[in-house]
């Protein structure tokens, strides 16, 4: 538990409860429409990978997007401030390929390219996922009630009616999305059909009352029209039967699967069975028979998956993970190394090795664990610099050498890392308050000292220009 969030880690799954410290399962608290954020390393990369040819093809960075998995049974998907999309499990859970998801991810990116993007305020560009969602939701509160107050107050959960009407976009912008996001599949080389198959799987869903409508039609509002435009395209295009390269359809598996185990544990046993002997249906049981609290059965499932594939980074991550969580943490350390050397440009996987490094048990005097614990934070950080659990995991390492060095420049790096971690989720009077600590300890003009200035210029002088501006009325 920190000061702030609550983070379960698990199966290589993390999930991090939105807006307020508690104890209640991820998966209960998404249920309740409190969001929950899942950082996985293995369905990011999937994501990643099956998105950057269209990215590409719109003329976008594939760096300069990110994309935010929440948990939630609903289907919906939407675009925000700071080139950031969200796609929610149910949405990732009801695509049957990886062309209809490419579809869903070319009509987000088509919102993207003709600047439907949703604002909230202007802290939103340099904040993480977590207060972004969050920022979202309380100004779509405050305006579907007409209170300002609750809005800039934020909120301690989200209400489906708020975001709702906060993110849905007008038919034009649609129709827009929709005609963008075709060009971006014909240039990437990608059939339309999977965009066509998923807007039929919607199809009626208008026809039926508001209460019983999928989310994503009610924020993206979905007509025979549109449908009728796609199905033509489909018709016309010399890709209508091109199909995705084998790798991708696995890749789509493995992710409904792995969902399926995390989320849905017991439904996962129930449908791949001891008798399936299908890689993805093994994987399946690992993390379901891992999160039912059968950590040897899974152990021994992902033995064999490891066997089959020696060369797959995610399941070397599962075994670390299952290990980490039953206080095996030298082994964690050896697979989360093993992982890393497979896939070292993963800023999860980075973060994973470092925080098993940060619990080992075996720290020596001179603290070589610590430093290669901090060393791979910073690479996770390097590599994805708006994750507030890095910088909280930096924050903890930073203070143990303190007390390990006696040298009090590690209090104050300790303090900057707090800092960049409350800039990371919005908090911007604990930022400033912090940076301003972390000024007084480190070298003045050193990288920290200015990154630290930095920060308090940005989160306290608008609030005291206010105090001026108060003091002269």
């Amino acid at each position: 538990m920190t000061c702030v969030r609550k983070y379960l880690w698990a199966c290589a799954l993390v999930f991090t409860l939105a807006f307020a410290p508690s104890s209640i399962d991820a998966q209960e608290s998404g249920n309740r429409g409190q969001p929950s954020f899942i950082r996985d390393a293995e369905i990011e990369n999937y994501l990643h990978s099956l998105a950057a040819p269209l990215y590409r093809a719109a003329d976008i960075d594939p760096n300069s997007i990110t994309i935010v998995i929440v948990e939630s049974n609903v289907v919906n998907a939407f675009v925000a401030e700071g080139m950031n999309e969200f796609f929610y499990t149910g949405l990732l859970q009801l695509t049957d390929s990886p062309e209809q998801l490419a579809g869903v991810i070319a009509h987000e990116t088509g919102h993207i390219a003709g600047g439907h993007l949703i604002r909230g305020k202007e802290e939103m560009r340099n904040a993480s996922a977590e207060a972004i969602l969050g920022t979202i939701l309380a100004v779509a509160a405050g305006a579907a009630s007409g209170n300002g107050g609750l809005a800039a107050g934020g909120m301690a959960g989200g209400t489906q009616i708020a975001e709702r009407s906060f993110l849905s976009f007008s038919r034009a912008q649609e129709a827009s999305a929709d005609s963008a996001g075709l060009s971006f599949l014909d240039r990437a080389g990608v059939s339309a059909r999977g965009m066509l198959e998923f807007f039929k799987k919607l199809a009626g869903q208008e026809m039926l009352p508001k209460d019983r409508q999928d989310e994503y039609v009610r924020t993206h509002p979905l007509t025979q029209d549109r449908i009728d435009v796609v199905q033509q395209h489909v018709d016309a295009s010399p890709l209508k039967d091109a199909r995705l390269a084998d790798k991708f359809y696995d890749m789509h598996e493995r992710m409904n699967a792995k969902l399926l185990g995390y989320l849905q544990p017991e439904t996962a046993l129930l449908r791949y069975t001891d008798n399936d002997p299908r890689l993805t249906a093994r994987y399946a049981r690992a993390i379901a028979l891992y999160r039912t609290g059968k950590p040897d059965r899974a152990l021994a499932l992902t033995d064999g998956l490891i066997k089959q594939e020696p060369t797959n980074p995610f399941f070397y991550e599962l075994k670390a993970q299952i290990e980490f969580e039953n206080s095996h943490i030298e082994d964690a350390i050896a697979h989360y190394k093993k992982a890393n050397e497979l896939l070292p440009d993963s800023p999860l996987l980075q973060q994973a090795y470092g925080h098993a490094l940060l619990e080992s048990k075996e720290q020596d005097k001179m603290g070589t664990r610590l430093d290669l614990a901090i060393q791979h934070l910073l690479e996770s950080n390097r590599l994805e610099d708006r994750t507030p659990m890095t910088w909280r995991f930096l924050a903890s390492a930073w203070g143990r050498k303190a007390e390990l060095t006696q040298d009090p420049r590690y209090e104050a790096m300790a303090s900057y890392a707090l800092a960049e971690e409350s800039v990371a989720l919005g908090n911007d009077r604990a930022a400033g308050r912090l940076a301003d600590r972390a000024m007084k300890g480190l070298p003045k003009g050193s990288p920290y000292w200015l990154r630290a200035q930095d920060i308090r210029l940005s989160t306290t002088a608008p609030e005291d220009e206010r105090d001026d501006n108060d003091k002269k009325k």
